[in-house]
C-alpha cells in the first residue's frame, strides 16, 4: 500500500470536510425546510439582489449606447405591427363608409377592397400571432444570460466582467447544487412511494402518500430555485374535480404539485420517468394510459369519469392546450376534459422571464438539453392563481365551457386569450378552418343571399 504523503492527506481531509459541509447546509437550509413546506426567506433576499443587479446593467447598456450612438433594441411586446382591436367587418364598413356613398345594408364588392384584403394578407403573414407563440418571448432587460440582442453586445469591462462571474456562478456553483437537489428529490420519490404502497389502504397510507409527495416537489421546487407566489388558496381544487391550467413547462406540475396533491393523467413511459409513474401509481391512484390507449377519446373519457365520480379520489391535473406555449397567451383548450361533467377549478401561471425562460420549444429543445438551461439560468419566478370552481351551464356545449374556462384563466393572467389550436406548432391548419375563412371572404365582399336580394 502506498502512504499517503502529508499533503495529499491534507486535501483528503479538505475534501471530505467541504462534502460535509455541503450536505449539512442543504439539508439544514434546503432539505428540512422542504418537509415541513417552511421557508427561510434566502430565495426572495436573492431574488431582490438579482433585480438591483439587472436594474443597474440594463442602465449601463442604454448609457454606454448612447454615449456610443448606439441605436437600441425595443421589443414588440404586442406585435411588430400597431392594429386596432376590431374585426375585419367593422374594418371593411369603415372603409365602404368613407369611400363610397352607397347603402352600407348593400354589400357590394368594390376595386379597392383589393388593396385592403392584399394588406391584411401581407400584415397576417409579417406579424403571425400564432408562431410566434412557440418562440421564447422577447426581455426588455438583460439578465445575464443571453448576449445574442443587438442590446447585449459589448459595452465596457465591467458589464463584461460582471457577465463572465455570472456564468461561473450559475455553473460551477449553482448548477452542482441544483443537480444534487434534484436527485434527492428524485430518490426519495421513488423510495418513499414505493415503501408507502405496501401499506394497506387507509387513512394512514392517504396521509402518508400526501406529505411524501409535497415534501418531494418541494425539494425538485428548490432544486430550481423556484420562488412561487400563490394566489387565492381557498380556491384549490379539491375531490372529485378537475384542475385545468394553462401550459408552458413541464415543470408546471412540479409548481402545482408542491402546495396541492393531485391525480397525474399521462402516457406510460420507460426508463426513469417509467420508474417513477411505477412508483407513484403504487402510493395513490394516478391515472397511468399506454400508448395504443392514449388516442382512444371514449377509453380516456370512461378512466377520467370514472375517476372524478369517486369523491374521496384526488383532484385530476390537466393542461387541456395539449403542449407548451411561450407565457404571452392562452390558446385552444381541447374539449375532452370539459365533456366529463365534473367541477373544473381553473388555474393560472404566468412566469417572469427576467430571471429563466420557462418555456419548453420542444420542437428546438430535447428534454436534457431544456432542463440544462432550467438548471443553469438564475431562478424560475411565477405566480399562480387559483380561481373559483366553474361548473357547465345547461345551455352550454363541451367547447363554449372550455372557451368560458380559458378566458377566465387569461384574464387573471394576464395572457392573450387566442381560438388557435396549439397543435399548430406541429400541424397545419385543416381544411375544414380555411373553408370557414373562404366562406367569411366571401360573405364580406359579395355579402350572402339575403344581401343581395334586398339589393
Amino acid at each position: 500500500m502506498f502512504l499517503l504523503l502529508p499533503f495529499d492527506s491534507l486535501v483528503v481531509n479538505l475534501l471530505g470536510i467541504s462534502i460535509t459541509v455541503l450536505f449539512t447546509l442543504l439539508l439544514v437550509f434546503i432539505i428540512v425546510p422542504a418537509i415541513f413546506g417552511v421557508s427561510f426567506g434566502i430565495r426572495k433576499v436573492y431574488m431582490k439582489t438579482l433585480l438591483k443587479i439587472f436594474q443597474w446593467a440594463t442602465l449601463r447598456i442604454e448609457r454606454g449606447a448612447k454615449e456610443k450612438n448606439h441605436p437600441l433594441y425595443k421589443p414588440y411586446v404586442n406585435g411588430i405591427i400597431a392594429k386596432e382591436p376590431t374585426s375585419l367587418e367593422e374594418e371593411i364598413k369603415e372603409i365602404r363608409r368613407s369611400g363610397s356613398s352607397k347603402a352600407l345594408d348593400t354589400p357590394e364588392f368594390e376595386l379597392s377592397d383589393i388593396f385592403y384584403f392584399c394588406r391584411k394578407g401581407i400584415e397576417t403573414i409579417m406579424d403571425d400571432e400564432v408562431t410566434k407563440r412557440f418562440s421564447a418571448e422577447e426581455l426588455e432587460s438583460w439578465n445575464l444570460l443571453s448576449r445574442t440582442n443587438y442590446n447585449f453586445q459589448y459595452i465596457s469591462l465591467r458589464l463584461t466582467v460582471l457577465w463572465g462571474l455570472g456564468v461561473l456562478i450559475r455553473y460551477c456553483f449553482l448548477l452542482p447544487l441544483r443537480i444534487a437537489l434534484a436527485f434527492t428529490g428524485i430518490s426519495l420519490l421513488v423510495t418513499g412511494t414505493t415503501v408507502v404502497g405496501y401499506l394497506p389502504n387507509g387513512r394512514c397510507k392517504e396521509f402518508l402518500s400526501k406529505h411524501v409527495h409535497l415534501m418531494c416537489y418541494r425539494i425538485c421546487v428548490r432544486a430550481l430555485t423556484a420562488i412561487i407566489t400563490y394566489h387565492d388558496r381557498e380556491n384549490r381544487p379539491r375531490n372529485g374535480g378537475i384542475c385545468v391550467a394553462n401550459h408552458t413547462s413541464p415543470i408546471d406540475v412540479i409548481i402545482l404539485a408542491s402546495d396541492g396533491y393531485y391525480a397525474m393523467v399521462g402516457q406510460i413511459h420507460g426508463g426513469l420517468m417509467g420508474v417513477i409513474q411505477r412508483a407513484m401509481v403504487k402510493a395513490c391512484p394516478h391515472v397511468w394510459f399506454e400508448r395504443s390507449e392514449v388516442k382512444d377519446r371514449h377509453l380516456v373519457a370512461r378512466r377520467l369519469t370514472e375517476h372524478v365520480q369517486d369523491k374521496s379520489k384526488l383532484p385530476i391535473l390537466i393542461f387541456p392546450e395539449g403542449t407548451c406555449i411561450n407565457n404571452t397567451s392562452v390558446m385552444m383548450f381541447k374539449k375532452g376534459s370539459f365533456e366529463i361533467g365534473a367541477t373544473v377549478y381553473p388555474v393560472a401561471i404566468k412566469y417572469d422571464p427576467q430571471f429563466g425562460d420557462a418555456f419548453w420549444n420542444s420542437s428546438k429543445y430535447g428534454m436534457v438539453t431544456y432542463l440544462l438551461r432550467m438548471m443553469t439560468s438564475w431562478a424560475i419566478v411565477c405566480s399562480v392563481w387559483y380561481l373559483p370552481p366553474m361548473t357547465r351551464q345547461p345551455e352550454e356545449d363541451a367547447v363554449q365551457f372550455a372557451n368560458r374556462v380559458k378566458s377566465a384563466i387569461a384574464r387573471q393572467g394576464g395572457l392573450v386569450d387566442l381560438l388557435w389550436d396549439g397543435g399548430l406548432k406541429r400541424e397545419k391548419v385543416k381544411d375544414t378552418f380555411k373553408e370557414e375563412q373562404q366562406k367569411l371572404y366571401s360573405k364580406m365582399i359579395v355579402g350572402n343571399h339575403e344581401d343581395r336580394s334586398r339589393s
